[in-house]
């Protein structure tokens, strides 16, 4: 009969398929004896080796007739009939059966042997997962359970290093940075685990994480041991701080996925770098002009065309197969914005998506469409040209890259709802779009306009309408697949937070948060989502819910970068809470990100949130005069925008704000 016995995370048995019942082991010693003979090589012990483990302090009569008892016990917790056949006596050893038995910790050494002997990630993380909690975590005070957790603690965190190494070496900063951070949450103490953690990060151009890392292990060492950070940590900080990072050697395939997180972080100037380190390394003309053209995004994304003109000058000259040259004539489209001649590019825009539609991907027609929706966006076009893309729409096949193209025109969109020139119109230009997009049978087009109608009776107050609008959106959606738009899904919650649904709010933000970790526009949905998630706290009186939020918006951004408008909602309602716990600092900054928000784009109801916020900022100050001054303004200008509860809810944090001293 098959015996499974488990000792990882904790002490379980399965006899047959069937689960020994925990109340079955009640006695600890039967246990002990079958956790012994599972740990033991060969799964067998001598009876005198049993008795010295459990009942050290006996002598060998009163041992031995412990032993029996226990084994009798033992026996019958496996089963009256099978339990003598399962644990065996032959002379003076007691055994396991050796045909049918498994054992979780036999399986994670052939697991961690297999890994180091072919170097495979997927074996390493197997061998990892299998740890579980360690070993028999509610034995931590069995003298016979030391030797073999601590074994196994140490193997497990050299098999950590390993594969960080590996992931490392093969490219992938991220994986090995979220290995490093297991490694730096079981060891908080261990220094060279921190500092690889903050050279990971800042090699993968998240340079505010690894300061944050180095200002966390100062105040661990303080705490815990009154000491600083070694001289090398200290001058490895220093060169992070310098941008001065020392870089590993890494071949040109390597280089480029360097790059392209780099990107992914929103760390252009870092991207640059690794193409370029790419280009000098690289010898194979195909790839060559991959990455000629990836740098010359890089640059645009910095929006210095001159740096990109040599790049894309390059990539062009080494006669790229059909679908390469499209995506070159779409970044030519780009740097022609850059350089301000709005009509060519517009015109090479336009040959960008033809070539996408008869050489290229997916991907390479929504890149062009994404290209076309910004350029009549800057042109103010941006709601007829929409209109004329429903066609490019009607194709829900496409997946993920019409997921991001949808995602990206939401962020266009957002100008539309807060807008004092297209606000006022915008639910009945919803209306337009969602008619065009039933004639066009363009299904994602159907679910973004449906979102954005609900988008716009939200924000106005039309609280039942809003959720049917969002609702529609959303089942529209979900066939796109798990990397869909999280924006419906978003909107619910904030639309459950002002209604007080809080249950409701937090299953709309499991959802949105499931989309937006798999999402290739993740600098939109997590700026979305992690405000709405601080303001749901808020409104449920949980504070330290709506810091945390704080906190994680400004890992996400280190992460994949910021998009200044979607993450506009974070600003006043990050500020109120930051004012609640006196941090100065983190209001002042949230406020002075709303206000370059409000002075980019004229608007009142940007405005208002950027007096909301400084309002705020002037309470953690201390300063109640002026903040109610802000807040008063801050509520005039929601009632312009004709946002209704934002108007509603500001005027109480001006009233809770009180009256100043000496009043």
């Amino acid at each position: 009969m098959d015996l499974r016995i488990d000792l990882l995370g904790g002490f379980r048995v399965t006899v047959g398929g069937r689960v020994v019942p925990p109340e079955a082991w009640s006695l600890r010693k039967p246990a002990a004896l079958v956790k012994l003979l599972a740990l033991a090589p060969g799964h067998r012990l001598r009876r005198d080796q049993v008795m010295d483990a459990l009942w050290p302090d006996l002598d060998p009569r009163a041992a031995g007739a412990n032993l029996r008892k226990a084994l009798h016990a033992a026996r019958r917790s496996l089963g009256a009939e099978s339990g003598a056949q399962l644990i065996v006596s032959a002379g003076d050893l007691l055994c396991l059966p050796s045909d049918g038995l498994g054992v979780d910790v036999a399986d994670y050494w052939s697991l961690v042997a297999s890994a180091r002997r072919n170097r495979e990630v997927r074996t390493y993380v197997a061998a990892i997962e299998t740890y579980r909690d360690g070993l028999l975590p509610e034995d931590v005070y069995e003298d016979w359970a030391v030797a073999p957790r601590d074994e196994l603690r140490l193997d497990r965190s050299a098999a950590l290093e390993e594969l960080a190494g590996l992931l490392e070496a093969r490219g992938d900063l991220n994986g090995a940075a979220r290995t490093v951070q297991r490694l730096v949450a079981e060891e908080p103490l261990r220094e060279d685990a921190h500092a690889w953690l903050m050279r990971l990060y800042a090699l993968a151009g998240r340079r505010d994480e690894a300061r944050r890392q180095y200002a966390r292990l100062c105040e661990l060492l303080h705490a815990e041991l009154g000491t600083e950070p070694r001289p090398e940590t200290q001058r490895q900080f220093a060169e992070i701080n310098a941008g001065q990072i020392s870089e590993p050697d890494l071949t040109a395939d390597l280089w480029e996925r360097v790059g392209d997180l780099r990107v992914q972080s929103g760390d252009h100037v870092g991207a640059v770098e690794a193409f370029e380190r790419a280009l000098a390394v690289c010898s194979e003309p195909a790839a060559n002009g991959r990455i000629h053209r990836k740098c010359a995004s890089a640059w645009l994304l910095r929006h210095l065309p001159d740096g990109a003109e040599p790049h894309l000058a390059a990539a062009e000259e080494l006669a790229p197969v059909p679908a390469e040259f499209g995506r070159l004539v779409c970044l030519r489209a780009n740097l022609a914005w850059e350089r301000g001649d709005i009509a060519a590019a517009r015109r090479l825009a336009e040959q960008a998506h033809d070539l996408a539609r008869t050489d290229g991907d997916a991907d390479d027609v929504a890149m062009a469409l994404e290209t076309l929706a910004f350029i009549s966006h800057v042109q103010g076009g941006w709601r007829q040209g929409l209109q004329v893309q429903m066609e490019g729409l009607a194709h829900p096949a496409q997946g993920v890259r019409i997921a991001r193209l949808c995602d990206f025109n939401h962020c266009l969109g957002q100008y539309q709802l807060y807008g004092d020139g297209f606000a006022d119109d915008v639910e009945e230009y919803a209306r337009r779009t969602l008619a065009v997009a039933e004639r066009a049978d363009a299904v994602p087009a159907q679910a973004f306009a449906w979102c954005m109608l609900g988008e716009s009776l939200l924000l106005r107050a039309r609280w039942e309408e809003a959720a049917a609008c969002l609702e529609r959106s959303c089942d529209l959606y979900a066939p796109l697949g798990s990397r869909s738009v999280a924006l419906p899904w978003i909107r619910r919650a904030e639309l459950a937070a002002c209604e007080g649904d809080h249950d409701g709010a937090a299953s709309y933000l499991k959802r949105a948060t499931a989309i937006a970790t798999v999402t290739p526009m993740a600098r939109h949905a997590w700026a979305r989502l992690h405000g709405t998630a601080a303001l749901a706290a808020l409104e449920r009186g949980e504070p330290e819910g709506a810091i945390r939020a704080v906190r994680a918006t400004q890992a996400a951004a280190a992460r994949h970068g910021a998009c200044l408008t979607c993450s506009a909602l974070l600003n006043p309602v990050g500020a109120q809470v930051l004012a609640q716990v006196g941090d100065r600092e983190g209001a002042h900054a949230l406020a002075s990100a709303a206000a370059q928000l409000a002075d980019s784009f004229e608007s009142s109801a940007w405005s208002a949130m950027a007096e909301s916020t400084a309002a705020s900022a002037a309470l953690a100050d201390g300063d109640r005069l002026l903040a109610r001054e802000r807040f008063q303004s801050a509520a005039a200008l929601y009632r312009k925008a004709g946002h209704t509860f934002w108007e509603t809810r500001t005027l109480a944090q001006m009233d809770a704000a009180g009256a100043p001293s000496g009043s």
